[in-house]
C-alpha cells in the first residue's frame, strides 16, 4: 500500500525529501554554507547532463568561462 502511494505520487513525494533535506542542511551548517552547497550541486548536476549527453568538456567549460579554456 505504501509503495502504491509513494509511486502514485513520486514527484510530490521526491521534493519534500529534497525540502527536508535541504532544511536539515540550512538549520546544521546555516544559510550560506547551504547556499554554496547548492550552487556546487547544481553546478555538477549541469556538466554531468551535457556529459551525459556526449558534448566535449573543453566546450561545456568555455560556456561557462568564456575564453579560459580554448587554445
Amino acid at each position: 500500500m505504501i509503495w502504491e502511494l509513494l509511486l502514485e505520487h513520486k514527484g510530490k513525494c521526491l521534493g519534500v525529501a529534497a525540502g527536508f533535506f535541504f532544511g536539515l542542511i540550512y538549520l546544521i551548517v546555516g544559510f550560506w554554507d547551504t547556499l554554496v552547497f547548492i550552487v556546487l550541486v547544481s553546478t555538477g548536476y549541469y556538466i554531468g547532463r551535457k556529459l551525459d549527453q556526449k558534448e566535449d568538456l573543453r566546450d561545456i567549460l568555455d560556456r561557462i568561462l568564456p575564453g579560459k579554456f580554448k587554445q
